[in-house]
């Protein structure tokens, strides 16, 4: 009484997993036949040194050590950069009711996100800055933001 019940749907379904189990079936029967055995080596992959796995172990020549104190676990947040010179930019967009925006570096076209607690004077929308340059947790921060003033 129950199958008479059941759907076009759930017929289909039931039809798909009953021919994926059979095929698993018949794939595991000829593994068996071929005598074909998995072992726990043939399962590792190794990671070279440029990224890529392999089914070879790295050559122990190449090997690096590194001691635990040089591993720096936390995010890099608003660090400066290596240079701390300051950077000319455009304020693309600047949203004061949020307290963000982005700004655009005039040399390398480089989008910069900035937030108000970053900024040392009041800016607006295609204002010249210059800012110093920072990692945050997303990406390039700008820091220190002032409004750029040409030297008279």
């Amino acid at each position: 009484m129950g199958r008479s019940q059941e759907t076009q749907n759930k017929k289909e379904v039931k039809n798909r997993q009953e021919k994926k189990r059979k095929e698993k079936q018949k794939k595991s029967e000829l593994r068996k036949a071929k005598g074909e055995k998995s072992t726990f080596n043939d399962m590792i992959a190794y990671v070279d040194e440029f990224g890529r796995l392999s089914s070879v172990p790295p050559d122990s020549k190449n090997k690096i050590s590194v001691s635990a104190e040089d591993i720096e676990i936390s995010p890099t947040r608003n660090k400066p950069l290596e240079k701390p010179d300051f950077q000319k930019g455009r304020v693309v967009s600047f949203n004061t009711s949020r307290g963000f925006g982005f700004i655009m570096d005039l040399d390398t076209k480089q989008s910069f996100f900035v937030h108000a607690n970053n900024i040392e004077e009041a800016i607006k929308e295609n204002d010249l800055v210059v800012f110093e340059a920072g990692r945050g947790a997303k990406g390039p921060v700008a820091l220190k933001v002032k409004l750029f003033r040409e030297k008279e």
